[in-house]
C-alpha cells in the first residue's frame, strides 16, 4: 500500500528543515530506502504500477481447443509463441481439462469367440 502523499511530503520536509533520515525513519516509521527515493524524486504523488500485458489471447486459445481439442500443450504453445506451462496455466484458470478417449482394447474373449460360433 502507498504512503500517503501528505506523509511523503512530511518527511521531505523534516529532512530539508535538517533532520537526518535515521530520525525520520524512526519517528514516521518509515524505511530509509524510501525515504531516499523521495529525496530523488520530483514529484511526490504515488506512482501507478500498470498491469502487464499477456501475451496469451485467452479467447483465441479458447477457440483453438474447440476447434483442435486433440492438440498437445507443446503444439499450442508453439502456436500462441509462448511456453507449455503459459497455456497449461491458462487452460487451468479457464477450468478446461482434457478428456481422455476410452478406446477400447478389444481383445479375442469368450463373447467374440461365442458370436462367432452362434452365427
Amino acid at each position: 500500500m502507498a504512503y500517503s502523499l501528505d506523509l511523503r511530503q512530511r518527511v521531505v520536509a523534516y529532512i530539508e528543515a535538517g533532520g537526518k533520515i535515521t530520525e525520520a525513519s524512526k519517528i514516521y516509521k518509515i524505511g530509509k530506502a524510501s525515504i531516499y527515493r523521495w529525496l530523488n524524486r520530483v514529484d511526490l504523488s504515488p506512482t501507478k504500477v500498470e498491469r502487464r500485458h499477456r501475451k496469451l489471447d485467452w479467447e483465441a486459445l479458447k477457440k483453438d481447443v474447440e476447434e483442435n481439442p486433440d492438440a498437445r500443450l507443446i503444439d499450442r504453445a508453439k502456436k500462441f509463441g509462448v511456453r507449455p506451462s503459459v497455456v497449461y496455466y491458462a487452460l487451468k484458470k479457464m477450468k478446461i481439462n482434457r478428456k481422455k478417449k476410452n478406446y477400447v482394447i478389444e481383445k479375442e474373449t469368450g463373447r467374440n469367440e461365442l458370436s462367432t460360433i452362434e452365427c
